[in-house]
């Protein structure tokens, strides 16, 4: 690490915050959504209207996640990597903080989607700022750092759940403003790669959407797709559900509201925790495996533990136990930020990565709104285990996932 440079660590801490304040910003209103959304529609906490448009809610914050993505990430092409990424912080921050002043369900929804542009953004330009500056062979110990630091933000998002538990729900959004002020220091310090801007004063064009679609790259787009949107499906459908399914168990309904949210909070705890180790254990199979194979395997043990966790009603004890195992399963995530970034040319980097990430987005939205909805009425273990079945075919695709370049030597890369 004492061979790194200035800027390299300055892009390092640049992307690793960004991240951080992903994280918090967007578990913000998955702390508070159960009362938030009772609140907006005054109604009681248990009334079915809840539990519906919370997920048309967090529904428009997936597809606002997808657009951001393909947005941000052609900016990030067009106009640099550090330009773009103050432009996806800048969004997130300000309209999670807007976020405070809703007074209906439907204010809610669109401050959600507007913040969701920032944040969507913000993993493709990121991801590719590191993939370019830092080096290559390091990749699956970055993303498991970069995946840490969303976790990070979680867990500081849980922390002030705690801390303003006695609050007003709407209160937490004011904590979203705080990922602003990184945003001097990234536009007076962090400098623009030098892979991009190489590449653009040779006037060579900027590639668009459709170019993913052409060549040797349609079938790395379309795989790419697939993984994506089939495995963040279900991965979003757990992580929104999961609350709503603990707070109605039989052992936490009984409790006031403040304890309920306590229990919402420890559950996102052990999630983070595992999800840490998660990181550095998906790491170690893709240096030992290959990107395809650990993604697949991971997916593999995401879809076991959530499946047989899910088949009977689990008591609140059992879903602890569960939660540490899928956390460690879920560190599958942080490999894709460092395998999607190489395998699209560098003026089409963060368009390629972040539009087929973000693809993603669009089916989860659909999926936390079909599983919702599939399932009877606070039946939310059913949409639990029936949504699990969606990764067994993400780990079959995920074999066919191309190896970026410097995985498929075991010679010592040339950064």
């Amino acid at each position: 690490m004492r061979d790194l440079s200035p800027s390299q660590w300055k892009s390092g801490w640049a992307a690793w915050l960004g991240w951080l304040f992903d994280g918090l910003d967007i578990h913000l209103f998955t702390l508070v959504a159960v009362p938030l959304v009772a609140e907006l529609l005054h109604v009681d906490p248990q009334h079915p209207d809840v539990s519906h448009y919370g997920s048309l809610i967090q529904a428009s914050f997936m597809v606002g996640w997808a657009f951001g993505g393909a947005l941000f990430g052609r900016l990030g092409d067009l106009i640099g990597r550090t330009r773009a990424l103050s432009l996806t912080i800048l969004f997130y921050a300000g309209f999670t903080g807007l976020s405070f002043f809703a007074t209906a369900w439907w204010h809610l929804l669109i401050l959600r989607f507007l913040a969701a542009l920032g944040i969507g953004g913000e993993w493709a330009v990121g991801a590719s700022l590191l993939a370019e500056t830092w080096p290559k062979n390091w990749r699956p110990w970055i993303a498991a750092t970069l995946q840490t630091a969303v976790n990070l933000g979680i867990l500081i998002a849980c922390f002030f759940g705690w801390l303003l538990e006695g609050e007003p729900p709407r209160t937490i959004f004011l904590v979203g403003v705080l990922p602003a002020l990184l945003v001097l220091w990234i536009r007076k310090s962090v400098p623009e790669t030098e892979e991009w801007h190489s590449t653009r004063s040779t006037g060579a064009k900027v590639p668009g959407i459709s170019d993913l679609f052409r060549g040797s790259l349609v079938k790395t787009t379309w795989v790419a797709l697939l993984l994506c949107g089939i495995s963040l499906t279900a991965h979003w459908t757990f992580m929104f559900w999961q609350q709503a399914h603990i707070r109605s168990l039989p052992e936490i309904t009984a409790l006031d509201t403040a304890g309920r949210n306590r229990v919402v909070a420890v559950a996102l705890f052990l999630l983070m925790f595992s999800s840490i180790a998660g990181n550095y254990l998906a790491a170690a199979l893709a240096k030992f495996c290959g990107y395809g194979k650990a993604i697949a395997l991971l997916l593999l043990g995401y879809a076991g533990v959530m499946i047989f966790t899910y088949w009977n009603q689990p008591s609140w004890t059992e879903l602890r136990w569960a939660f540490v195992l899928i956390g460690l399963c879920q560190g599958v995530f942080g490999l894709f930020t460092m395998c999607l970034p190489p395998l699209f040319p560098v003026l089409l980097r963060t368009t390629g990565a972040g539009f087929c990430y973000n693809f993603g987005r669009i089916l989860s939205a659909a999926g936390v709104v079909f599983f919702g909805l599939f399932s009877s009425v606070g039946d939310f273990r059913s949409a639990l285990f029936h949504s699990a079945f969606l990764f067994l075919p993400a780990a079959l695709i995920a074999l066919f996932l191309p190896e970026p370049e410097e995985q498929k030597s075991s010679l010592s890369p040339i950064d």
